[in-house]
């Protein structure tokens, strides 16, 4: 079987960047003496949230963090991605990659040996890796107290400060302005604030240390997936003590559109099938985007209750519920789907024996 596909596929997660204060200072317009972790801060906020300065008569102008965007499922009725080669454009779809991405001779005999080895795990960042609900729900206390404002305690508010995109927050929920930048300016200011809680973030969702060095003995590849940048994925891994864990990363910089398509690019980075991949999530809308690429799903009951998981292959409150062996278990019964391609086997009879005029007696 060719494997040239995963050869130009694999992109190792690169070395986080470190600026030294001389890169950063040059970029920085206050009028003020600031201290070296200060300036640090205020550019790794500013960059981390899409919204770096730019030469203008009007000072600068921010984009938008993804943070705070309610993103598409994605990978509805085959839909891919493009992704650039040598030889051009290629389209990157489910079935292309259960195709592309069978295993070679010498792969089959290792997964034969060692048959953890064949499977994929992809770890969504949000409330699976990273505790995000306290880091959004700071955020959202911090901006709602620079503005002189109030945000209601009651669940409906709560739930769609997490889950709803900021426009419909500001919008229909909070009701702070129907104005166009005035939207803009809340929007930013919401990312800066995400991301000064996020250089604070130094442990791990509880539990999951522990299984990750349990997948890490057995040898099976990980990815992590985030709308954040490369760089303070790494940065934050780092301070988390998970930085040798997962061999691939998907970040903003990989530029994908939806949630399926980060699955389905982690998939190429870890050289596995979508359809040998396990999706760890927190979100039904996750779930639904790894079904839809194929791959299995695990739940961690959390930000949702049990009852909005119930689409989930399997649903734990904590990672201290999961063995190897449940990873096993997810494939161990997996057949042939309705309407899946199938070979149709004809059975051929041995010739019956004619019989001659001679041989009657």
């Amino acid at each position: 079987m060719d494997c040239a596909f995963r050869g130009t596929s694999w992109v190792p997660p690169s070395p986080a960047l470190r600026l030294g204060p001389s890169h950063l200072l040059p970029k920085l317009r206050f009028s003020v003496k600031l201290k070296p972790s200060s300036v640090r801060k205020r550019v790794v906020v500013s960059r981390a949230s899409g919204s770096e300065e730019k030469d203008s008569g009007n000072g600068f102008s921010a984009a938008p963090s993804k943070v705070f965007v309610e993103e598409t499922i994605g990978a509805e009725y085959g839909e891919g991605f493009e992704t650039f080669r040598m030889d051009g454009p290629l389209k990157v779809d489910v079935d292309y990659l259960n195709d592309k991405l069978q295993e070679c001779f010498l792969q089959r005999i290792r997964h034969a040996m060692k048959p953890d080895e064949a499977f994929g795990l992809i770890f969504s960042w949000d409330n699976v890796v990273a505790d995000t609900r306290s880091l959004k729900l700071d955020a959202w206390r911090q901006l709602a107290c620079e503005e002189g404002r109030d945000i209601s305690s009651d669940s409906h508010t709560q739930r769609a400060i997490l889950h709803t995109a900021a426009d419909r927050v500001l919008q229909k929920v909070l009701c702070w302005t129907e104005e166009e930048n005035e939207l803009e300016r809340f929007k930013s200011r919401l990312s800066e604030l995400y991301y000064e809680n996020l250089l604070n973030l130094e442990a791990p969702v509880e539990g999951l240390k522990e299984w990750l060095d349990a997948i890490y003995t057995v040898g099976i590849p990980t990815a992590v997936v985030s709308c954040l940048d490369r760089r303070h994925m790494l940065e934050a891994l780092e301070r988390m003590g998970l930085s040798k864990y997962f061999q691939a990363i998907v970040s903003e910089e990989d530029g994908m559109e939806s949630i399926a398509h980060r699955f389905l690019s982690a998939a190429v980075k870890l050289d596995r099938k979508p359809s040998k991949c396990i999706v760890f999530e927190d979100d039904p809308r996750g779930i639904t985007a790894a079904h839809n690429c194929t791959m299995m799903a695990v739940a961690l009951i959390g930000a949702h209750p049990a009852y909005e998981l119930v689409q989930a292959d399997l649903a734990v409150a904590s990672f201290s519920e999961l063995s190897v062996i449940n990873l096993r278990r997810l494939f161990a019964h997996k057949g042939s789907s309705f309407m899946d391609l199938q070979k149709q086997i004809i059975e051929k009879s041995p010739p019956k024996r004619k019989l001659m005029t001679d041989t009657i007696f």
